[in-house]
């Protein structure tokens, strides 16, 4: 497997992580509403769930690399994961 291949398939097991929480989150912010005063629960999730693939995705390359991952390699998860935003929105909002 490439180094690019093993790349996708880092980004796609932690995005699919990500995903998985969606429920969890929809749920736990509902839930403390009067505390975390969200206008918008699902964009307030996209959010999580983006904000959350990307920084995994860096951690879990850096560990694969066992160092920090190059500009390169950031473009890389960067772009990945931004090409499976149609995907991750179609999860939250339908």
């Amino acid at each position: 497997m490439s180094d690019d291949e093993q790349l996708e398939q880092l980004i796609n097991q932690t995005l699919d992580g990500a995903l998985a929480m969606i429920p969890s989150y929809m749920s736990e912010i509902e839930q403390n509403q009067d505390e975390l005063k969200v206008s918008n629960v699902k964009e307030f999730v996209y959010g999580i769930v983006m904000g959350m693939a990307l920084g995994m995705a860096s951690t879990a390359v850096a560990a694969v690399r066992q160092g920090m991952p190059t500009e390169q390699d950031q473009i890389k998860i960067r772009d990945l994961i931004y090409s499976k935003i149609p995907q991750v929105r179609e999860r939250i909002f339908s």
